[in-house]
């Protein structure tokens, strides 16, 4: 086989591995507020063109459908009660199960407006003190963003960050530093 040859194989072989990569999404606040519409803005009581839950039902619809809805209330008041959003290693990306959880708080947020939320970032214990400072304080602005997106006024959020300094689980393993790495919700008034 020529050198030419082995090049070539060299340069598709390259090409055909970076054709299979994978590459990390941004989170895109456009796309945020479209997922927010589509997964259950209303069903969280915000509302949209078809009205909002609770509303009176009209007389063409089932006992079905009103029990439908009634599920649907139970599961925003059940995420509602989630107030610790958690993070993958070094990472301040929200989770689609993070998202679900963060609609619901916007909704109730947008519902009382004099509720005030602060939001507390904190990291595992791997990394120096001032990256987890850091990162703490991007998860928490992460999670204050999508807050945002979704309707919630900047003057209702308050950011900190505690970094390492605060665990939720002590110990040395992937299940406490699991447990470690989040941002706390925090109502107050």
């Amino acid at each position: 086989m020529s050198l030419k040859t082995k090049l070539i194989l060299v340069a598709l072989f390259g090409l055909v591995l970076a054709g299979c990569s994978t590459t990390e999404e941004e989170i895109n606040a456009a796309e945020v507020a479209d997922a927010a519409a589509e997964a259950g803005a209303t069903a969280l009581g915000v509302g949209s063109k078809e009205g909002t839950i609770g509303e009176v039902l009209e007389d063409d619809e089932t006992a079905d459908a009103a029990s439908e809805d009634g599920a649907e209330g139970q599961a925003g008041e059940d995420l509602l009660a989630l107030r610790v959003i958690y993070f993958e290693y070094d990472s301040a990306d929200i989770t689609a199960e993070s998202q679900a959880i963060l609609e619901a708080h916007a909704s109730n947020l947008i519902i009382n407006p004099g509720i005030r939320l602060t939001l507390e970032g904190h990291a595992d214990e791997r990394g120096t003190r001032e990256y987890n400072l850091a990162l703490g304080e991007r998860r928490a602005k992460s999670v204050s963003r999508v807050l945002q997106v979704l309707g919630v006024g900047e003057g209702t959020i308050q950011t900190v960050s505690y970094g390492e300094e605060r665990p939720a689980a002590l110990g040395h393993d992937d299940s406490a530093w699991g447990m470690n790495r989040r941002v706390e919700l925090l109502y107050g008034n």
